[in-house]
């Protein structure tokens, strides 16, 4: 069963925003077994809109459209639809009585022309009822293909996608069951993991497919099948991912959606009851982030410092001038001491410090743009390692964060 997702609006397509319905409406088809065949942005065109339903008619069974149903004349969805399925806009009451009740519970305005106009629907549409919005959704059928439009409101269309299109498609449609289970890794490449699961890759079932999914400091592994009977296709995924689970013991995380990297560490210190602080100078805050995200953080992690400028690592944190000047801002030796000056600051086990050029200049560092300094102070002792992430800035402080904590984790395993 097969889907293409169309989105409506020119802010999309210049930047102004991001396209995140594509990317829910993707993650819940997939969820009932319809596969996301193409996904479309086009302006708030007539004849965009005419020919991206033309087309997406003959790639496809489902069509979900997005957008443009809004009460202003530059949104034009349903005038689209009618010429597209020859049809008229009629009054229908029920969503009339829809707005007029959010407009009196919900805004003190009166109702205006484009506020009743949005109760004008296609006289063919099965109209899906939008409980937070005026904007009804619609259900048309043309040459056994199923189009379904939405609002571009994203609590509104979720809204909609779960109340009503999801359990219609899914009564409509037999489709298969699809099956997904991903294997987080970090500290290895893609490349380097491919080499060492080469013959187990080539052992897969047909029915079986592995997806390498590489991002900044890991790897994700995706196991995917498909087959009418749920048992059969998730017995078969799972027992595999146990297998490669195992093959990469050394680098696994966990799986997507029930762990990360940062959860694993958390996991690990609340399980050895040992605390955490950080000290960062090049990643500005970004891994203190990362860590406090999740609730629950307080249990393990007891503060950070951002001593950015250079004299604030003396006074802030109690680096020793002698240690800087002898061997620059950006170096091993300064990493190393702000890591255990931390732990003595926040009387923890683990500490973690980075220091370096994050860009576009080098200030008073005699490295070049992109390296970084990680350390790690722990109960074992204190150690660093000096990485160079090239450019841009972004990238610098993205990957330092990712590398600072795969060898936090790494040394929490060691004690």
């Amino acid at each position: 069963m097969l889907a293409e997702l169309i989105t409506i609006g020119d802010e999309i397509l210049i930047g102004q925003i991001t396209d995140t319905n594509s990317v829910f409406m993707a993650q819940e088809l997939n969820k009932i077994g319809v596969q996301v065949h193409q996904i479309t942005s086009i302006q708030d065109d007539e004849k965009h809109i005419l020919d991206a339903l033309s087309e997406a008619e003959k790639r496809v069974d489902i069509v979900l459209v997005t957008g443009g149903l809004g009460p202003t004349k530059d949104d034009i969805t349903k005038q689209t639809f009618c010429t597209y399925f020859n049809d008229s806009l009629i009054e229908n009451k029920e969503v009339l009585i829809h707005i007029k009740d959010l407009f009196k519970k919900y805004t003190k305005h009166s109702l205006l022309p484009d506020n009743i106009n949005q109760a004008l629907v296609p006289s063919k549409a099965r109209i899906l009822k939008n409980s937070y919005g005026t904007a009804p959704g619609m259900w048309m059928e043309k040459n056994n293909t199923v189009f379904i439009s939405m609002p571009g409101v994203p609590y509104e269309m979720k809204h909609l996608m779960k109340r009503e299109v999801l359990p219609l498609i899914a009564s409509k449609f037999n489709c298969p069951f699809i099956y997904h289970k991903t294997l987080l890794t970090f500290g290895m490449g893609e490349s380097e993991i491919a080499k060492r699961i080469y013959v187990w890759e080539k052992q897969l079932p047909n029915t079986i497919k592995l997806a390498y999914l590489p991002s900044l400091g890991r790897v994700r592994l995706r196991l995917s099948s498909k087959g009418i009977n749920e048992k059969e296709v998730k017995e078969g995924v799972d027992s595999l991912m146990k297998q490669l689970q195992n093959k990469l013991e050394d680098i696994a995380i966990g799986y997507e959606d029930e762990t990360s990297i940062e959860e694993r560490i958390a996991i690990l210190l609340n399980q050895k009851k040992y605390t955490l602080s950080v000290t960062e100078s090049c990643t500005g805050g970004a891994l203190t982030e990362k860590i406090t995200a999740k609730a629950g953080a307080s249990t393990f992690f007891m503060g950070s410092t951002i001593p950015y400028g250079t004299k604030f690592k003396t006074k802030l944190l109690g680096v020793k001038k002698e240690t800087i000047l002898a061997h620059n801002v950006a170096s091993y030796q300064v990493a190393e001491e702000m890591a255990i000056q931390s732990n003595i600051l926040f009387e923890t086990d683990f500490s973690v410090a980075t220091t370096g050029i994050a860009g576009p200049t080098i200030g008073e560092a005699k490295d070049e743009v992109g390296t970084v300094y990680v350390a790690i102070a722990s109960p074992r002792g204190v150690y660093s390692e000096k990485f160079n992430f090239g450019k841009p800035r972004e990238r610098v402080i993205e990957k330092a964060v990712f590398k600072a904590l795969e060898l936090l984790l790494k040394e929490i395993l060691k004690n």
